[in-house]
């Protein structure tokens, strides 16, 4: 519930900011019933939000770097949404066997970035793994827009498209061979998805006009955010989601 809460909230609030996001290809996504593994190029730290907004009302896991977490009121937030943390410079068998268990098990999708980072755009392996041992597909996506705080207030157009899903059914061993293979797979959907949407960017600068009516919706906003902020700091000592996670 607070996941689907949290998700409309940052949703409205990047709406509020930025104006109306276009997205693509929607009817591409994978069947609710089903789980797979939404990937995409880390650009931003709000193409997340879209993404995982697009696929609604499927519900996602999220890899996050452990880093995020040392901010008791965020590290709540994100934990509550799904997000658990991995040490992307010596990460735990349970990096792969978490995701693997949640897919195979539970009624959530994950939601990763290949690259693992916004300042590579290295295809790793881990999301092969995943997708062999859970025998789910990789659903590819790619955002542009404002990568900016800046750009977003400035009204740059907001594009997120869906690709063809991925399937590693295929490939028998996720050796170097395989795991490059998968890679190869989703390099060259993300270059056709990035190709595709270069037709939409740079876009029209939205009018600042339409700031008018937004406007009071944002004050409404700013109260709102600050309740939840409130609420999910006191809660942050009374619900651990990390007992309740699996």
């Amino acid at each position: 519930m607070f996941y689907t809460y949290l998700r409309g909230l940052v949703v409205f609030l990047l709406w509020v900011v930025n104006g109306n996001a276009h997205y693509h290809h929607e009817d591409k996504i994978l069947d609710n019933s089903d789980n797979y593994i939404l990937v995409a190029p880390h650009r931003t730290f709000w193409d997340p939000v879209y993404m995982a907004f697009a696929a609604r009302p499927k519900k996602f896991i999220f890899m996050a770097k452990k880093e995020l977490f040392t901010n008791r009121l965020f590290a709540w937030w994100i934990k509550m949404c799904g997000a658990f943390p991995i040490d992307r410079n010596n990460p735990s068998p349970d990096a792969i066997r978490y995701p693997v268990n949640m897919l195979k098990k539970s009624n959530r999708s994950l939601l990763m970035f290949p690259s693992g980072s916004r300042h590579s755009n290295e295809v790793k392996g881990g999301v092969a793994v995943i997708a062999k041992m859970a025998k789910v597909k990789i659903m590819p996506a790619a955002y542009q827009g404002p990568m900016t705080i800046k750009g977003l207030l400035a009204g740059q157009r907001v594009d997120m498209t869906f690709g063809n899903p991925i399937d590693v059914s295929d490939i028998k061993r996720m050796n170097d061979e395989g795991i490059n293979e998968v890679a190869s797979r989703i390099q060259a959907e993300f270059d056709r998805l990035d190709k595709e949407l270069t037709a939409f960017q740079p876009g029209k600068v939205r009018n600042s006009f339409t700031y008018l009516y937004r406007l009071p919706l944002g004050f409404i906003l700013f109260f709102v955010l600050l309740l939840t902020m409130l609420f999910s700091y006191l809660a942050s000592f009374i619900w651990d989601p990390d007992k309740h996670r699996h």
